[in-house]
């Protein structure tokens, strides 16, 4: 019987997202999709190694695992506006400073793994600290989705961590007699979760826009309440609601008003973020349709700027506490 390796049912799975993304792609995937293809050449590497003793991968396993955390990194600040240009080369520097120890220092490598590991996923906490609105290239129906799974990539990497702990352990205490087991079960796992948090966050990508304007600086009381009527005529007079592409970013360039300044006045006067504000447009607009029109829910959803279902009913749920057909059920006027 032909013996399949479990590293490579799991490259074969990412591989299937890998192709539905790229089916989706619109140009502003790329690290995402460069994510899951290093995942899919990292678990095709593991099960060479552990599957068939393929003992020459063990100097492209450490290589492939110094790059993933730069490039887990790179992908979801492709989410976020940057106020100056990045260093790609700082990313470069994890998986160059591993194939040196490899020449140099082979013993630290496991150390050095874990250092890289760890001091990613709190990169990657810090920059959940924003919140959703802190992916404000993200489509604002999204981002809630995308933030959510920054938290689970950086607990994969902590994950991972922890892994690379238990092999150097193991090494020590039973010579590697359990490296096999630990390598099958928690690296796929941490594995998989990278690749399925950067499908998911990568479907919030919005199609790429000219960039915005630089900050201004105007009296706090008096700015939010400006900054919220100019928001409010774009979605009100030009329906920029219905743009299921729209972003915090794009929103702000629209307004001519800085995206925290944005963030931050929807924030303080309402109680809401950015994504919910919209999301009460967009659900009055479906409101209106369900009740004054025979549109279908789904048409009703794609009409008023919703990309999916599940998030059109959790948030109609949270504004109305009914489902949509409920909705249209009670609210619906009695035929004439």
């Amino acid at each position: 019987m032909l013996f399949v390796p479990l590293p490579f049912v799991v490259a074969l799975l990412l591989l299937l997202r890998f192709v539905a993304l790229l089916r989706q792609q619109e140009g502003g995937n790329r690290p995402f999709l460069a994510l899951i293809g290093l995942c899919i050449l990292q678990s095709i590497a593991v099960g060479l190694r552990w599957g068939y003793d393929v003992t020459a991968v063990r100097y492209v396993l450490p290589v492939l695992a110094g790059g993933l955390p730069p490039l887990v990194l790179a992908s979801f600040q492709s989410l976020m506006h940057r106020d100056r240009a990045d260093l790609p080369w700082l990313n470069a520097a994890p998986p160059v400073a591993i194939l040196a120890l490899l020449v140099l220092a082979p013993d630290l490598i496991d150390g050095a793994l874990v250092v890289i590991f760890v001091g990613y996923a709190v990169i990657l906490l810090r920059l959940a600290n924003a919140g959703p609105d802190g992916l404000d290239e993200a489509r604002l129906d999204g981002a809630a989705g995308a933030h959510k799974a920054l938290l689970i990539a950086a607990g994969s990497l902590c994950l991972s961590a922890s892994l690379d702990i238990a092999i150097a352990l193991d090494f020590e205490w039973s010579r590697g007699e359990n490296v096999p087991m630990i390598v099958s079960n928690a690296n796929l796992l941490s594995l998989f979760l990278a690749g399925l948090t950067a499908a998911v966050a990568a479907r919030a990508r919005a199609v790429p826009a000219p960039p915005e304007e630089g900050d201004r600086d105007d009296s706090m009381a008096e700015r939010d309440r400006d900054v919220l009527e100019r928001v409010d005529r774009l979605l009100v007079d030009q329906k920029l609601f219905r743009d299921e592409n729209l972003t915090l970013a794009r929103l702000a360039r629209r307004a001519g008003v800085p995206a925290r300044q944005i963030s931050g006045a929807i924030n303080r006067l309402t109680g809401r973020n950015v994504s919910q504000y919209i999301n009460d447009f967009r659900i009055a607009e479906a409101c209106r349709l369900l009740r004054d029109t025979d549109m279908s829910v789904t048409s009703a959803m794609l009409e008023s700027g919703f990309q999916t279902k599940s998030n059109f009913n959790r948030e109609f749920r949270r504004v109305t506490a009914m489902s949509p057909a409920t909705w249209r059920a009670e609210n619906r006027p009695p035929p004439s």
